[in-house]
Formats: structure tokens, sequence, C-alpha cells
């Protein structure tokens, strides 16, 4: 993936074409990624060292929490007739997270020290949606996904003005998984999350955790 931040590193990600299930949903567009492991360590040198592990860390927490989210969704709705539609979310997230996974690998990244704590939370907040109905599920898929795609947006704007041709393929994934979350955000949408009594509360409370957990992820 990183071939442009170092030489003799290649990973490739393949285009796939998903598929929203359930009754009257149609095909996803293109853009989640089947991603191949990088096994190789990249060379650092000639990188923003501090910049990359901080992007690398906090994308690996928030695509674990998601997939946390995501898990405690299924735990509750899985059987219902949403039950596709958050498995076909989840599956991209897993994607994201064999994605960052390897990165943390190949650019010696140590992880949050919060994961356990991510690990518990994530799934609270997914069943807790969840236990609100299928509205309160999307709901927050809603208002997580636009975080994500915010704080993705804030990570291409950096990497552009450190140097957009040293960091191109690292900026390929991000921009590729920004996608797939706002297509989750418009998934959630679709389904009715704005009808959730309480929606701006709810938003508005789940996206403040979001904030709160980027910060302390990039740091500790």
């Amino acid at each position: 993936m990183a071939a442009a931040v170092a030489p003799g590193l290649r990973c490739s990600l393949s285009r796939r074409r998903p598929f929203r299930c359930g009754p009257g949903l149609r095909p996803l567009p293109a853009g989640g990624a089947s991603l191949r492991l990088c096994s190789t360590r990249v060379a650092l040198e000639g990188i923003n060292k501090p910049i990359i592990d901080r992007i690398i860390r906090v994308d690996h927490a928030g695509e674990y929490g998601a997939n946390r989210i995501y898990a405690g969704q299924m735990a509750v709705l899985g059987r219902s007739s949403v039950g596709p539609v958050i498995q076909q979310m989840w599956n991209q997230e897993k994607d994201h997270l064999k994605k960052f996974n390897e990165l943390m690998v190949a650019y010696r990244v140590r992880p949050t020290v919060l994961l356990p704590f991510w690990n518990v939370a994530g799934f609270v907040l997914g069943a807790g949606s969840a236990l609100l109905g299928r509205k309160g599920a999307m709901a927050c898929t809603v208002a997580v996904e636009e975080s994500i795609s915010e704080h993705y947006n804030n990570q291409i704007r950096t990497l552009i003005e450190e140097d957009p041709e040293k960091y191109k393929e690292l900026l390929q994934v991000i921009k590729q998984f920004r996608d797939d979350e706002q297509e989750h955000h418009d998934i959630g949408l679709e389904h009715d999350a704005e009808a959730t009594p309480a929606y701006s509360v709810l938003k508005t409370a789940i996206q403040l955790g979001c904030k709160a957990a980027i910060f302390l992820s990039e740091r500790i």
C-alpha cells in the first residue's frame, strides 16, 4: 500500500461491488475494499513519523471501535430484516480493520492503550442503539460514520499539505475508506435514522463521544 512512501513495499487495493441486502435494496456502488496483506516493514526514512503514527494509531482504533459497534448491533438485530444491511456494513469495516492492522506492523506503530475500553464501549453503544430498534441503530450509524468521514477528510488535508506524492497510496486508502463510511452514513439515512425519537440529541451525544475518542486515541 505504501509504495509511494517507501520503495519496495507493494500492496494492492481491489475494488468489489458489494450489495445491500433486504427487500427493495439496490446494489451498493463500488467502494468496498478487498485488501491484500502487506507483511513487509517499510523504510521509515523521509516520512513524518509523528504524523503517520497518529494517523495510523487513531484510524486503527476507529475501525476497531466501528467493528465493535456493528458487533453489538448484530447481537440485537442480527435476525431482523435489517440484519443483512448491518452485516454488509460490518464486512466492510472488517476489511478496514485488516488494512490498519497491517499498517500498524509495516510502520511500526503501537496501538492506543485504550483498545480494551473501546472494545467494551463500542459493543455497548452498538447494542444499546439497537435496543432502540432499527431506527436507533441507524441513527448511531449516521452519527458515527459522519464523524469518521469528517475525520478522514481532515487527515487527507494533512497528508496533502505534507506531500501528496510521498503519501499517494496512503491517501488512496484513506479516501476509499472515507467513501465507504459516507456510504454507510447514507444507508442509515435511507433506513429512517432521522425518525428516531430525540434523534438530534442522540446524534450530538454520540458525536461528542467520537470526538473524545479520536482526541485520546491519537495521543495515548
